[in-house]
């Protein structure tokens, strides 16, 4: 009983300290939980910019028709036995995008970045490797305007709704020069002090959308666009997730965001303490489970906040508990290839 007491005391001071401070990471370090907290975000980072980069509105965990589309289930076999872990890099070593950490800087597009990279994935998976095209998050981000608001926030499930039905060209990161709309928002300096320029509480402005490709891109917009051939949910069932994911590659979830979490470093997140930030897209790439923590089953999941934030831009968190609604609102799609 007293440890406890002592746990909901522990959670009452950090409820009371600045998140981007070094008290409340040696807090939760305190608590010894399953993972470990460190600085990623500088401490003059305005919270208004981290809070401005969750871009899934708050009520995404509701199954209505608009936000989540028709359920793809996949058949169980009885007693099927699934791998302990499961790293879709290194089952699919020649797809380079399921290995990229894209930074989505200070626009609240991760609806539309985690669904890019994700469709990126499945192209390249479904042709075996002889496509790989970088769908365009601008290109999402500007155009899809059903259920989204382009930097101020939008539903992952409209995402690749508006792949199926309009088509999204291509565009690499901020300054790649890659494809017909490249990323448009420069990465800031929102963790340690570096080269890039410093992060503010202003959210981005969202691009216009506009249909022609930039630069000296030779290919036309028309011509660039590809297509996905069937958007779906994916059931909120621990095996089910596991399956699409081995079948056709990584997926996007959206979960609610806490205070703690953006001090993870390494470890099995859980949430321990904090408020609320607001609703954060993702793409998940696998599973497995941590045989230090205690055998705690984790999702492994590439984060859009560049490689120096977490453990080398990814995370993972507990698996089979719906933590933070991870399990509860995962979206994908199947590609239309130009090759066969």
């Amino acid at each position: 009983m007293w440890v406890y007491s002592l746990l909901l005391l522990v959670v009452g001071v950090l409820g009371s300290l600045d998140p981007l401070s070094d008290e409340f990471v040696e807090k939760i370090n305190s608590l010894g939980t399953t993972w470990e907290a460190g600085r990623n975000f500088g401490p003059h980072v305005p919270m208004a910019h981290i809070r401005n980069l969750m871009g899934v509105p708050r009520d995404f965990r509701e199954n209505s028709a608009t936000k989540r589309p028709p359920e793809k289930s996949h058949f169980l076999i009885r007693n099927e036995i699934l791998p302990e872990n499961f790293d879709a890099r290194k089952q699919w070593p020649n797809c380079p995008t399921i290995s990229e950490i894209r930074d989505q800087g200070s626009c609240g597009s991760c609806w539309a970045v985690a669904a890019a990279e994700a469709m990126s994935d499945r192209v390249c998976i479904h042709s075996k490797g002889k496509e790989n095209f970088r769908f365009s998050a601008e290109n999402i981000l500007s155009c899809c305007q059903t259920l989204s608001n382009g930097c101020g926030g939008g539903y992952p499930a409209a995402a690749w709704g508006y792949w199926v039905y309009r088509g999204i060209v291509s565009g690499g990161s901020y300054g790649s020069n890659q494809g017909c709309q490249p990323y448009p928002f420069e990465p800031c300096e929102h963790h340690i002090n570096g080269s890039r320029p410093a992060c503010t509480g202003d959210n981005g402005t969202t691009p216009p959308c506009h249909h022609s490709c930039d630069g000296s891109y030779k290919v036309a917009y028309e011509k660039d666009l590809h297509y996905g051939q069937k958007a779906y949910a994916v059931p909120y069932h621990e095996i089910q997730i596991q399956k699409e994911i081995m079948t056709n590659g990584p997926v996007e979830a959206a979960f609610m965001v806490y205070e703690d979490f953006i001090t993870y470093k390494k470890g099995v997140y859980q949430h321990v303490a904090g408020s609320e930030l607001g609703g954060h897209a993702v793409r998940i790439i696998g599973w497995g489970v941590d045989k230090e923590a205690g055998n705690v089953p984790y999702w492994l999941i590439a984060n859009s906040w560049n490689t120096d934030w977490g453990d080398g831009g990814c995370f993972k968190i507990l698996r089979g508990k719906n933590e933070c609604g991870i399990e509860g609102s995962i979206v994908a799609g199947l590609p239309k290839l130009t090759v066969k």
